[in-house]
């Protein structure tokens, strides 16, 4: 889109219509910050200059908040498939492989292998209630990777890491020098880099995706082989290395501890599958709620499901 020329300036209605039409993609991608700012301009008209700074501000908005490579998962022995180089997947991030992988759930309660209850997670103490119920694992009580008996209001697709940056309600020192994305990240003291990131996990020729959204399985400060080139601390769980949810246990058809390859990715580079169908904390979900102009935010978009019932 060309920009208007300096001496043009826009009636209250073209403003106000600007700004109805941009104000969700900036919030979305800036989290809110520009509210007030935005909130002062309906009632005055805005000039040329000012104008080409808002344009370039909502290109910026919309190239941060859309997913902009579509990938479709590799199958090994396909082109594209490197064994020793990658696995059809983007990204600047190497892959952990051959990490033993244990599954977990929402609301599971403690046992002499996984000694902490998982009712909350390491960032959130409604974790249970704010994903809507217990995540049963049994395949009897789960349809379209979520269980039948409620529909998940969090992304079903999730992954705990043995590293947490946050220590005390506070954000600990070696955060910013150990995690690759903290600036771009951080918002503030005590609030998680980590939680919500994406990962890729793979099995076999199966590339599954999910957001980190606990702390474990055992340790919370393995930094050396979350963000570094370390192994796993040993534990007693085959020195497990990444708890992975039922979801993710169904979409790789994972049996007992497992073996997978994990990676961090960037949500651009994510494509779509199963892992974008749920969740108010899911970039998904989000972005379809902003695309479609809906009033009721929907918590969910799977295909082929009626939208009255999401």
């Amino acid at each position: 889109m060309s920009p208007c020329p300096e001496t043009h300036a826009l009636s209250f209605r073209e403003t106000a219509g600007f700004w109805r039409n941009l104000r969700p993609l900036v919030a979305l991608a800036l989290g809110g910050g520009i509210t007030a700012l935005t909130g002062g301009l309906f009632a005055h008209e805005v000039s040329g200059s000012f104008l080409q700074r808002a344009m370039a501000l909502r290109a910026e908005a919309i190239r941060k908040a859309t997913p902009s490579v579509i990938l479709v998962p590799v199958a090994a022995g396909s082109p594209g498939f490197s064994a020793a180089g990658g696995s059809g997947v983007a990204g600047r991030y190497g892959w952990k492989s051959q990490i033993s992988t244990t599954i977990f759930w929402i609301g599971e309660q403690p046992t002499p292998q996984n000694p902490v209850s998982n009712e909350q997670s390491a960032w959130d103490r409604g974790w249970t209630d704010r994903y809507g119920g217990y995540d049963d694992p049994s395949p009897a009580a789960r349809r379209n990777f979520a269980p039948v008996s409620f529909l998940p209001r969090l992304n079903p697709f999730y992954v705990a890491l043995p590293y947490n940056d946050i220590d005390d309600h506070h954000t600990k020192p070696e955060a910013s020098r150990l995690i690759p994305w903290f600036k771009s990240a951080f918002v503030r003291d005590g609030q998680s880099v980590c939680q919500g990131r994406w990962v890729a996990i793979r099995h076999g020729n199966r590339v599954c995706y999910a957001q980190w959204a606990d702390v474990g399985p055992f340790a919370t400060d393995d930094w050396q082989y979350v963000f570094g080139n370390g192994r796993p601390h040993p534990n007693p769980n085959q020195n497990a290395g990444l708890d992975v949810s039922p979801a993710v246990r169904e979409y790789l058809g994972l049996n007992g501890i497992d073996q997978c390859d994990w990676k961090f990715v960037d949500f651009s580079t994510i494509p779509s599958g199963p892992w974008a169908w749920y969740g108010e904390n899911n970039p998904f979900v989000r972005l379809h709620n902003v695309r479609s102009g809906a009033t009721a935010k929907r918590v969910a978009i799977v295909p082929g499901t009626d939208p009255g019932h999401l």
